[in-house]
This record gives structure tokens, C-alpha cells and sequence, in this order.
């Protein structure tokens, strides 16, 4: 049975066996209500009969609740358990009873009358917290909801239970009379946006999605980000050369990164990361083929701008959309809706090139740093898989020496790794690459110097053979003068 809620269908391998009760539990303002006006909108919508009773709020307020979404509960029946108004349909005529003024046993019976009247297919009971105060103790509260649960098997209706409660306060008896139970969380951070992520911890008979997904609550509803796993979409690829059109680049890496691989660029920042996994993006959007370029540290306009000055024009490619710029704001933005979107991206507009920049700002989006580790691993298998060369961005810390320093070591991750250095010769400050890692193909060993200008563009040179310690940041010149004099000649031949 289709939940009605986008991506909680693929945590639940189809949707829910239908004909059985669910515990939907949380803290107040998780969205337990809105995901259970999805699942009967969704049974409304298919020509089913549902019921939305409620004891913790009038049929007013839910209504309200509704049309904040855009939503009409018109065709929903409401049994309104907590005001003295009659609601649901016109010619129909409740009993209202209020819990704090009524036995318990009046209005479970009231409930069963209304169940069986309507025989629906799809309920939503809201909530099992206020059944439980009537209670007052917790044999009764057991019976009343076995007593709930025989009423509705007769016709067959799938049942969600909503109960306001946290993980510490768990209700071990109910939990063993449902047939699963779905736990949302809502975290506050320190700074930007809540987060909110849901768990399916019991499911009888089916398989499911385990672990925590992510989700938003916006106009429109719930949607729910489903964990990457990478192993789904495992094939058996041969990887192919991709270069970036840069000559000494792609000399460098052997032919170019290759197709299905991950590459991460690293270095201080300013030395031209950003600029050269740009040409990866460039180099597919010139043979028609699409790059997504994900933009956490700076703005498009900027991104536009430091390749125009190089002598790069991005725009006929970002009009024809072969290029597709995204900022992301990792306060507002969770790890589980990126990757969402990186997935989106790959499988179903065919991405060519994905480019991350940086890994910096993706670590400002995850509450737990210690499973960066994991969520990128997950999320760069699944785009290998899909044969996306992918580009990551890394900026250490520091400038020079032995300064500099990773914020995160993450660079066993990476298929290839390209390492960017400042290095300081005849009174200039200048830049070095080199490829010290590559899991597939040969590539070059030499430490090139790499030149951005507005007069040459990007240009990868020759080897640098007159210096030591370029990449540890102490250089050392060890050719001889005629060497220095060759390279200012050089410099002014170029100049000119």
C-alpha cells in the first residue's frame, strides 16, 4: 500500500503490507500528523474510505494544518474526539465526546461504532498518548488498543497510530502489537535549520531500508531522502580516459581521469583547484554531454566570472543546460537531501560530471563528522556505478610547510588524488601539481608548474628539476645560475 509520502516508499521496498497497524512515533513537531494526512490523502485519492480520528486536535485545526500544505481533507472522514463541534460529512451525526470528560470505555466504544460504520481501508488515530493518560495504567492501555486493533481487522483497514513520545520514553507493549514501528527524530543544530530524519525499526514480513533517512517538511507535505546504498547499483565497468582538454593536465594523470572513478583535488586555498576541476565540467559540456557543478563555498556569478577571466566562457553551456550550476547552503540543506539530489542527477538526467565544491562545506552539513567518511564512500560508489567522473574539492588549512594540514582525511576515498602547492622562487610566489595517487592507469611521477593568467589561461608547464621540497612548501634551488637565467628569459619571451 503506497504511503503517499515521496522516497518512504523505497525505504519500504514498495510500501506497506497492507491490512495492518503501524506505530508512527516522535517528538512534537516532527510531522507525525503530516505524514499521516499524506497516507490518507493518498488512499482518498486511490477511491478508498479513510478516517482520521483525533483526540488531540479539533477537526478545525487539522483542516487548518491541511490547507498550509495546499491540501483539501474534502472526502476524509473526521471523527473530532476533542472538541464539542461534529465534523466529517454534512448528513452525519457524531457523538462527541471529550477524553478529559468521558470514561475511557464511552469512547473507545464511540470509535468501534464509527470504524465499523464506515469500514474504511486507511486510518490515521491521533494520538495514543491521550488513550494512555485515560488509561492510567498500562494493562487497561494495553487492552484498549487490542481491543482497537480486533475492530478494525473485520475490514481489512491499514492503521497508523501516532504517539508523542521519545526514544528514551518507548511503551515496549505496544510496540510488540503493531506491525512496525516508524520513529522521527528533530534535531536542533547550533546553527541554520532543524534537521529531521525517520527510521523504520520493526517491519513484519517485508524488507526494508534500515538505518536513518532524512527528511523535509515543506508546502506540500513530507519527503524523504532514503539513504544512498551504493551495492544497489553495482555493475562491472572498464573505465575510460576523460581528459580536461588542459595538455600538461592530462599528461599528467596518464590520458585523463577516468569514467566511474572519483578525483579529489587538494591544497591550500587560492592555488586553482576550483579552476582546474573546472575543465573536467568544460571538457563534457564541449561533447554535448551534461555536468552538474554543486557549489558550497562560492556563488555562480563568481564561478562564472574567475573562468571568464581565464579565458573561459561558460555561458553558452550553462543556457543550453549541458552545464548546471548549483549552490548549495549547507546550513539549510541536510547530507541526506544532497545526496538525494547528486543520485537525482545521476541516474536520472545521465550526468556526465559531477563536480562537489568543496568537501569543506559538505562537512559543515553533517551533525556527525566522524561519518563523513561513510556517507561519501556510499555516495562516490554509487556515481562509479553509474560510470560519472566524479571531482571533489578539498582545502587544507595553511599556507606553506609543514602549516599545511587537512581538515579531514579523506583522500583514501579517492580514486585519484591531484596535489596543489605554493612554492616561493627568485622572489615570486608560484604554483605546483602533481598526480600521487591513481587507482587506475599509469601516470606521471613529475611536479609541473601550473599557471593561471588572464594573458595564458590555464597552463600546466614543464617539470620543476632545479627544485627540492616544492610540495612540502621548503624549496630548495638546486640547478645551477644558467638554469635561472633560462627561466627569466623564459618568463620575458612569454611576456612579450
Amino acid at each position: 500500500m503506497a504511503t503517499g509520502v515521496p522516497g518512504l516508499d523505497e525505504v519500504l521496498a514498495g510500501g506497506l503490507p497492507a491490512g495492518r497497524m503501524y506505530l508512527v512515533a516522535g517528538d512534537p513537531g516532527a510531522g507525525k500528523t503530516t505524514l499521516g494526512l499524506q497516507f490518507l490523502l493518498e488512499g482518498r485519492d486511490r477511491g478508498e474510505a479513510c478516517l482520521y480520528i483525533t483526540l488531540s486536535e479539533t477537526a478545525a485545526e487539522l483542516r487548518s494544518s491541511a490547507a498550509s500544505h495546499g491540501w483539501s481533507l474534502d472526502g476524509i472522514e473526521i471523527l473530532d474526539l476533542q472538541s464539542g463541534q461534529g465534523t466529517g460529512r454534512a448528513d452525519a451525526h457524531y457523538t462527541i465526546l471529550h477524553p478529559a470528560e468521558v470514561e475511557l470505555g464511552d469512547t473507545m466504544r464511540t470509535i468501534v461504532e464509527r470504524i465499523e460504520e464506515l469500514r474504511p481501508r486507511r486510518v490515521c488515530f491521533d494520538s495514543l498518548s491521550e488513550v494512555r493518560l485515560l488509561s492510567r495504567e498500562s494493562l487497561r492501555f494495553r487492552r484498549e488498543v487490542l481491543a482497537l486493533k480486533q475492530a478494525l481487522a473485520p475490514s481489512g483497514a491499514t492503521v497508523l497510530l501516532v504517539d508523542y513520545r521519545t526514544r528514551e520514553s518507548r511503551d515496549i507493549h505496544i510496540e510488540s502489537l503493531v506491525h512496525g514501528i516508524f520513529e522521527l527524530e528533530h534535531h536542533t543544530i547550533e546553527f541554520g535549520s532543524e534537521r529531521r530524519r525517520i527510521s523504520v525499526r520493526k517491519l513484519r514480513g517485508s524488507e526494508f531500508r534500515g538505518g536513518h533517512h532524512d527528511y523535509r517538511i515543506r508546502k506540500g507535505g513530507i519527503a524523504v531522502f532514503p539513504r544512498i546504498i551504493a551495492a544497489e547499483s553495482r555493475n562491472d565497468y572498464t573505465p575510460q580516459a576523460f581528459p580536461s582538454g588542459i595538455a600538461g593536465l592530462d599528461e599528467l594523470l596518464g590520458g585523463g581521469v577516468g569514467t566511474g572513478t572519483s578525483t579529489m583535488l587538494l591544497g591550500p586555498s587560492g592555488v586553482g583547484k576550483s579552476t582546474l576541476a573546472s575543465t573536467w565540467a568544460l571538457a563534457a559540456a564541449e561533447r554535448g554531454e551534461r555536468a552538474v557543478v554543486y557549489l558550497f563555498d562560492e556563488g555562480p556569478s563568481t564561478w562564472v566570472s574567475r573562468l571568464r577571466s581565464l579565458g573561459l566562457d561558460p555561458h553558452r553551456h550553462l543556457d543550453s543546460g549541458r552545464i548546471v550550476l548549483s549552490p548549495v547552503d549547507p546550513a539549510e540543506m541536510s547530507p541526506g537531501q544532497f545526496a538525494s539530489l547528486v543520485q537525482e542527477q545521476a541516474v536520472s538526467h545521465r550526468a556526465r560530471v559531477v563536480l562537489i565544491d568543496s568537501i569543506n562545506g559538505y562537512l559543515n552539513a553533517m551533525p556527525a563528522a566522524e561519518f563523513l567518511g561513510l556517507h561519501l564512500h556510499e555516495l562516490l560508489q554509487m556515481l562509479n556505478h553509474h560510470e560519472v567522473v566524479t571531482l571533489l574539492v578539498l582545502a587544507q588549512h595553511g599556507i606553506l610547510g609543514q602549516g599545511v594540514r587537512s581538515p579531514i582525511e579523506l583522500s583514501y576515498l579517492a580514486d585519484a588524488v591531484v596535489l596543489l602547492r605554493y612554492f616561493e622562487a627568485f622572489g615570486e610566489v608560484g604554483k605546483a601539481l602533481s598526480v600521487v595517487k591513481k587507482r587506475h592507469g599509469p601516470h606521471e611521477r613529475a611536479i609541473r608548474e601550473l599557471r593561471l593568467s588572464t594573458a595564458g589561461g590555464i597552463d600546466v608547464g614543464g617539470q620543476l628539476t632545479a627544485f627540492q621540497g616544492v610540495l612540502a612548501g621548503s624549496l630548495v634551488f638546486s640547478g645551477g645560475w644558467h638554469e635561472r637565467e633560462e627561466r627569466v628569459d623564459r618568463e620575458e619571451h612569454d611576456g612579450a
